[in-house]
């Protein structure tokens, strides 16, 4: 019997966490399936027993970034119009006049904007971005893999980035089905589908209606509900470790409970020094009244900035860096992957605390995963500028909408209100709890760890 043979197409390192370093493999190779990573990221797969085929001058076309741009203006500008909905404007990012170059892009940008502001011009701007991809070198250099190696589907891990624009085009030349996995939970709104494929895998009956609602020539039918594999590792027990070897293994007090502070890059909240200052000054104050409390400090894994360094050393006593396990495997910032070992620390570092504070990232759903709950910063620094960055822009985004109640995570409006939160946590029975298992229900299909399943069972039945 021959197998069916699936391209899991990966244009950057996104796809490794979902589709690589998860059970999804090892259940397609059960199902059959003969799966072969098509890799664009300088990780190789074949380390972890994975078979992959390289993909060769990976490079876009000159104008492809500012199509990409356009469409994306065009998108949101039609959304505001559409559902009467001004914060779908805050998803726009200011044009970058720096250098002759930078401006240059912009005033094309902008003219494009202007002349296709229409539905019929948006369609020409996405014609003309898959026009200009089709013709590059990295477009028939794909078609010539996939004339070689003749996959039955490809599928690919990452909707949002312009790389992805040639694989797709090229199986599509070649008749070969397609299919795209929508890897985040806020991407849909954020104008962020950038390829046309026969089908659509998505998170929940909540996404589906989100990807219909804002591709309306997308058919009900291609849309099929998996779940997402990403947090499949928190259901892996095999991969917790013990008390006892998890403080032994980074230093940690055995007489301490501690909480997470999980950040978050530079772009998105460029305030966390502060926060987590504020969340130190709270342990200390409760550690005063008898408490024995302690902070572990996850940065983001691709943020290298020093701008944590002045508090962690003035609370190196309370505070604990456990640094990321992503492996540097380049110069450039996207160089920096994800690795299995760093999906098991985060899932520990989760399990073995009282709670996760953050700024409104998917963290509360990693953390409801181990039955703990998440705190949303939701304050600005004092005399900030608010034009350049304010908190209230975050919770806005659409995707918090989706919140079945605003009891899903406490809610750090001001830094006195961190030492009750603390307690809280550490009671570990509060309404947050289900509320927070609710609003992970809703975003993401249950049983959250069968998504592996469920992806290859969809993959199956694309191929009938």
């Amino acid at each position: 019997m021959n197998k069916n043979k699936v391209f899991i197409l990966l244009p950057d390192g996104v796809g490794l966490k979902n589709f690589a370093f998860t059970a999804f493999k090892n259940i397609a190779k059960k199902q059959n399936l003969d799966l072969v990573f098509w890799n664009n990221t300088i990780f190789n797969l074949e380390k972890l027993d994975s078979k992959q085929i390289q993909i060769n001058n990976a490079k876009l076309n000159p104008l492809t970034q500012i199509y990409k741009n356009v469409r994306k203006h065009l998108e949101i500008k039609n959304n505001i119009k559409r559902f009467n909905d001004p914060v779908y404007q805050s998803y726009i990012f200011p044009f970058n006049t720096n250098g002759f170059k930078n401006k240059i892009r912009t005033a094309l940008t902008k003219f494009l904007i202007k002349t296709h502001s229409s539905e019929k011009g948006l369609n020409k701007i996405i014609d003309k971005t898959y026009s200009l991809e089709r013709n590059t070198s990295y477009y028939h250099s794909c078609v010539a893999q996939l004339q070689k190696h003749k996959p039955n589907l490809v599928l690919c891990t990452n909707q949002r980035t312009s790389l992805s624009i040639a694989p797709i085009e090229a199986a599509k030349s070649l008749g070969i089905k397609t299919a795209c996995f929508i890897f985040s939970w806020d991407n849909l709104p954020k104008a962020m589908l950038l390829i046309d494929t026969d089908y659509y895998l998505v998170w929940s009956e909540f996404m589906k209606a989100e990807l219909l609602k804002y591709y309306p020539h997308i058919k009900p039918e291609q849309v099929i509900i998996t779940g997402t594999p990403q947090f499949e590792n928190h259901f892996d027990t095999a991969s917790l470790v013990s008390d006892t070897d998890f403080y032994e293994q980074h230093k940690l007090d055995i007489n301490k409970k501690y909480i997470l502070f999980s950040g978050d890059d530079i772009t998105t909240s460029p305030n966390d020094p502060l926060y987590l200052e504020d969340t130190a000054k709270a342990v200390q104050k409760l550690n005063i009244q008898g408490h024995n409390l302690g902070i572990i400090f996850r940065r983001c894994p691709v943020d290298f900035s020093t701008r944590f360094d002045t508090v962690l050393k003035k609370y190196e006593n309370m505070i604990t860096p456990i640094a990321p396990a992503w492996q540097q495997m380049g110069g450039a910032w996207n160089n920096v992957m994800p690795t299995i070992q760093d999906m098991q620390l985060q899932a520990n570092c989760i399990h073995h605390t009282l709670g996760v504070f953050n700024l409104g990232s998917s963290m509360v759903f990693d953390a409801i995963a181990h039955h703990k709950t998440c705190a949303y910063f939701n304050y600005n620094a004092p005399n900030s500028d608010l034009n350049k960055w304010n908190v209230e822009k975050i919770y806005k985004f659409i995707h918090f909408r989706s919140m079945p109640s605003n009891e899903a995570v406490h809610w750090v409006n001001k830094p006195t209100d961190l030492e009750a939160i603390i307690l809280n946590m550490m009671q570990n029975n509060t309404p947050q709890h289900i509320q927070a298992q609710k609003w992970f229900e809703i975003i993401n299909q249950h049983p959250a760890n069968k998504a592996s399943e469920r992806m290859v069972q969809a993959i199956n039945k694309m191929l009938q």
